[in-house]
């Protein structure tokens, strides 16, 4: 489905989320550093942990509302808050409310993203969705690709002007979502009223999440990849502790005398741009590649690339290794992302398959939640003993998905 053939709604919607999504990786990468040189490492680990829980509500009620009001309301409302707090957090002096502003933005960000999601499934026919939702993301890795690099000047040295910037594009997007794009949901869909079908939307939601305690397939499934996303999640939460702190600035290139100089901050832009360079060109062919392997062993060559590679990270400081390493455990993220969803997808009864989905939003949740404990750690701890840690939890995944599929193996469907 060509991009000319599409919905206003979409190409509005591909335009603003490319150009926020680029702006937000200019920021978020250097957040945790941010607070960290602020409040100190352990207090900067604390506060990490707290955004994911907003995100896991803002998403619960971004979905609730759409649902009951209509997608661009929603839309409408998540980017609002967005934009109010990019702009608090540029008039701020307080790192507290800095915190406080960063917290509003995701979770502006998890209201709108359900609406957004669910607005592509009423646009778009089945049989077209995958490639709508594929653009989209390879959009939206592009600013990921340009952000970071972009991200390592800006945030430190004119960090005003880039939020102020933020604002100002969100706004503009605003302004495109109210005039331009139009409502899509349906009309069977909307509810009849009454604030009980809001709270029974939640109730639904938490009742959903039940199903991890009552399925021993699924409970193991949940865990091996809530252990095996922390080593992914370390790319935004230690990995720029890490490099900023540890890693000396060096010359990218040598020639006739002269090199290019890159700070420590730089590095690590430069290493988090060419992870989502790396996304944007391989997320197809690898998909290809490892089509026909086993579901069991592409999630054990994701946690053994991701962990293993991570660890590699401490071993040398020298600018080219870390580009090489960068390749393994980003690749440990790739071969990763499509499998995730065709597992849950086909192990899923279709009668229950909503609540199936609903739960498996806990694994990046509690995962979240877990991973910036690296962070807080690195105030007592030495690097090689944080990538230890690590090291650990993506093998105690791995023993967790060798685990699940002899069970699966057992008992190929899901119980009722």
């Amino acid at each position: 489905m060509q991009i000319r053939l599409w919905d206003n709604n979409l190409k509005v919607r591909l335009v603003g989320e490319a150009l926020f999504n680029m702006l937000f990786w200019m920021y978020f990468p250097f957040i945790t550093v941010y607070f960290g040189a602020a409040l100190g490492n352990h207090i900067a680990g604390i506060l990490m942990t707290v955004p994911p829980i907003f995100g896991l509500v803002g998403s619960l009620l971004g979905g609730a509302l759409a649902d009951r009001i209509g997608r661009r309301p929603v839309m409408l409302l998540g980017a609002s808050l967005q934009m109010a707090m990019f702009a608090l957090f540029a008039m701020s002096s307080s790192h507290w409310v800095d915190y406080i502003a960063f917290i509003g933005i995701g979770l502006g960000g998890a209201i709108y993203r359900p609406a957004s999601t669910a607005m592509v499934a009423d646009l778009v026919p089945p049989e077209n969705r995958r490639q709508i939702f594929a653009t989209f993301t390879t959009a939206n890795n592009l600013g990921a690709v340009l952000g970071p690099a972009l991200g390592a000047i800006f945030f430190f040295h004119y960090r005003e002007e880039l939020l102020w910037t933020c604002a100002l594009v969100t706004l503009l997007y605003l302004i495109a979502i109210y005039y331009v794009v139009h409502e899509t949901l349906p009309t069977t869909v909307k509810s009849q009223g009454g604030t009980t079908s809001l709270t029974r939307v939640f109730k639904e939601q938490c009742k959903g999440y039940g199903i991890i305690f009552r399925d021993k397939v699924f409970l193991i499934y949940t865990l091996a990849g809530i252990f095996a996303l922390v080593p992914i999640m370390q790319l935004d939460l230690y990995l720029p502790v890490y490099v900023i702190n540890h890693v000396p600035a060096q010359a990218l290139f040598t020639w006739n005398g002269d090199s290019l100089m890159l700070s420590s901050t730089e590095i690590y832009g430069w290493l988090l741009g060419f992870n989502g360079l790396l996304f944007v060109l391989f997320i197809l062919p690898v998909t290809k590649w490892f089509n026909s392997w086993k579901e069991r062993d592409v999630f054990i060559l994701s946690s053994l690339l991701a962990g293993v590679g991570t660890f590699a990270l401490g071993l040398n400081s020298n600018i080219w290794y870390l580009f090489f390493i960068t390749i393994i455990f980003t690749f440990g993220e790739i071969v990763r992302s499509p499998v995730t969803q065709s597992f849950i997808s086909r192990y899923a009864p279709e009668h229950a398959r909503g609540q199936y989905l609903g739960a498996d939003s806990l694994q990046p949740t509690i995962g979240k939640f877990l991973a910036p404990v690296t962070v807080f750690l690195s105030s007592w701890v030495m690097p090689m003993g944080i990538f230890s840690i690590i090291l650990v939890f993506a093998f105690i995944s791995i023993a967790l998905y060798v685990y699940l599929f002899r069970i699966y193996v057992e008992q190929p469907h899901a119980s009722d």
